[in-house]
């Protein structure tokens, strides 16, 4: 959701929201629920029949046209349709009432969508931490925000100890005291073989070990993008590193290769 507003956008609801979670409008953000009634606009989502990102524009709108004449709206679909190939369709169903919107259908699922821009992780995860992290997203589009968070904080726990495999093989290393540590000492620790990203946003583990412990399943789900980016961002981190390592390695043979004709 756009940190800036407590509101998403047409964008957001459809591609990020999960089912079930009641987004409720006050009297002065009406607007923004007949945003969502109106939806007009192309959306670049991925699309499983394409097996790409393609441009989706939508099918048969009836507008409100007051901003509050969407408050006890009812059901209303939303049929996209992709610009590739119109045979390939994206069907999302809504319920306005009392001023909230909730979606209440969709598909494929939100799961289905995301995973085609979660593939490149594969490549830094082991295969069953990859799979965990679509489990997430699934939980996430199921209105389960807990469960969730318990997946992404074993990723970022499967991050910190292959970072610490590494390190525990350093002259000087000292394994009891990081043993002993709290995470983000353990972070600070490791600073040298982690992503900056995650060095300075460390706090992100108490953030994931606060929603398992103390948030509510509303609060995981309202989280969990903004959680679920910044892993990303993590993985971002190492997938760079892992295709300079791969240049240098390129640069190197060719440098020895082209030393040999010179």
């Amino acid at each position: 959701m756009n940190s800036q507003n407590q509101y998403p956008t047409p964008e957001e609801f459809i591609v990020e929201v999960p089912l079930y979670e009641v987004i409720k409008f006050d009297d002065d953000n009406l607007d923004k629920g007949q945003a969502l009634v109106n939806f007009n606009k192309t959306i670049d989502i991925y699309c499983p029949e394409c097996n790409s990102h393609s441009i989706f524009e939508r099918r048969n709108i009836s507008y409100c046209n007051t901003k509050d004449g969407w408050i006890n709206y009812g059901r209303f679909g939303m049929e996209l349709i992709c610009s590739r190939n119109k045979d390939h369709k994206l069907f999302f169903l809504f319920h306005a009432k009392d001023k909230t919107i909730q979606k209440i259908g969709q598909l494929p699922s939100i799961a289905s969508l995301n995973l085609f821009d979660i593939k490149k992780y594969s490549k830094v995860l082991e295969k069953r931490y990859f799979t965990e992290f679509t489990k997430a997203i699934g939980l996430s589009a199921h209105g389960v925000g807990v469960g969730s968070f318990v997946y992404l904080r074993r990723i970022f726990e499967f991050l910190i100890e292959e970072s610490h495999q590494k390190a525990k093989k350093d002259t000087g290393w000292d394994e009891a005291t990081y043993t002993n540590a709290r995470m983000t000492e353990k972070i600070n620790l490791l600073k040298t073989e982690l992503p900056n990203f995650l060095v300075e946003n460390k706090l992100l583990y108490s953030i994931l070990s606060k929603g398992i412990h103390e948030l509510s399943e509303e609060e995981c789900l309202s989280a969990f993008p903004i959680v679920k980016v910044g892993i990303e961002l993590i993985l971002d981190d190492k997938l760079e590193a892992m295709k300079k390592e791969k240049k240098l390695e390129e640069a190197k043979k060719a440098i020895t290769k082209l030393a040999t004709k010179v």
